[in-house]
């Protein structure tokens, strides 16, 4: 599956592209908000007066990627959550009037496949429109379902991505388990604090793939993969079969782009993986620049695909070869990346 085209709304200005030409923004406290650009142009002002966070960055970076591109054959979006924020104003709705005559704007933007919805009414595309929610591994799954439907035919296209927001509902109950920092931390000392929590971040990050090659392609999905619940020696038996499926050993991944995210009780997974597989590789973390989401991944694949064929942001630089994305959301629901230029 190549990809031929891509944007990202982040807690970094990703998508003016400021943070490629070397303008990181730093961040400090418990939530990374995403650095939105004016959607004037990309959707419309009655549409975005409704919108809820969610849905807002993910239909800005779809509706900008499908304003530039030829129609693509469907849509796909992962999403842990979707619109929370709204679905809990309409249930609350429910108690406050009764269950009398309710105003449906709130439920309506709170459904997970409204992001995929939306877009394809935005761009009269009646093609296969699919939105997956499986918390952590939601993106990864959308990305097996892309592959799936471009291996059944080289010639179409898909739009594919992930959007997450910080629901201040969502928040609070993770907050209270104990999933976030109690202590102030920013984004120099996250991945070195050594406490246990993280941060939570958000944003949308959106591909334009197709299923053959062209000269204008930016980075080749070679494989994804997906695990619950597994030991150490699950993952690194996994990742050894994902490997030889693609003809590499370990000797041959020439960039590690793992998912640490400041969390001394689950950072392990990604070190010990680095250890064991690939000593020779420094990782390349990117949790400290957006925070810790369910579709974090997806963030990862639009950094790789810089890394790989784009403007390398300051501090990072180039592989030579097949790089290997690996996240897992709270150490339970692990996702492998194989990425290609």
């Amino acid at each position: 599956m190549y990809i031929v085209d891509l944007a990202c709304i982040s807690p970094q200005h990703t998508f003016s592209g400021n943070f490629l030409s070397g303008d990181p923004v730093s961040h400090s406290g418990t939530q990374y908000e995403a650095q939105e650009p004016d959607y004037k142009g990309i959707i419309s002002a009655s549409a975005l007066r409704r919108m809820a966070k969610a849905l807002r960055m993910g239909v800005g970076a779809g509706a900008f990627l499908l304003n530039r591109n030829p129609k693509p054959d469907g849509i796909v979006f992962g999403t842990a959550y979707g619109g929370l924020d709204h679905c809990l104003k309409f249930l609350n709705q429910i108690v406050e009037y009764n269950e009398t005559t309710l105003t449906p704007t709130n439920f309506v933007q709170s459904t997970p496949n409204n992001i995929a919805a939306q877009l394809s009414l935005m761009s009269s595309n009646s093609g296969y429109n699919m939105t997956h929610v499986h918390k952590g591994l939601a993106f990864e799954a959308a990305l097996m379902d892309a592959m799936l439907f471009l291996e059944e035919d080289r010639n179409r296209s898909l739009l594919i991505g992930a959007t997450e927001e910080i629901s201040a509902y969502n928040f609070s109950i993770d907050e209270q388990a104990g999933l976030y920092k109690k202590e102030n931390t920013t984004s120099a000392s996250l991945l070195i604090s050594g406490t246990p929590g993280t941060v939570c971040g958000e944003g949308a990050s959106v591909f334009m793939v197709q299923g053959s090659g062209s000269s204008g392609y930016m980075a080749k999905v070679m494989d994804v993969a997906q695990l619950t619940y597994p030991e150490m020696p699950d993952l690194e038996e996994t990742v050894h079969t994902m490997l030889r499926k693609n003809g590499l050993t370990p000797a041959d991944i020439k960039g590690y782009i793992a998912g640490f995210s400041g969390d001394a009780r689950t950072d392990f997974w990604y070190q010990q993986l680095n250890d064991s597989l690939f000593p020779q590789l420094k990782p390349v973390a990117f949790k400290h620049l957006t925070g810790d989401y369910p579709t974090a991944s997806a963030f990862a694949l639009w950094l790789g695909c810089q890394l790989l064929h784009g403007t390398i942001p300051p501090g990072y630089q180039k592989p030579d070869g097949p790089v290997l994305i690996y996240n897992h959301y709270s150490g339970i629901q692990h996702g492998l990346i194989l990425l290609d230029s």
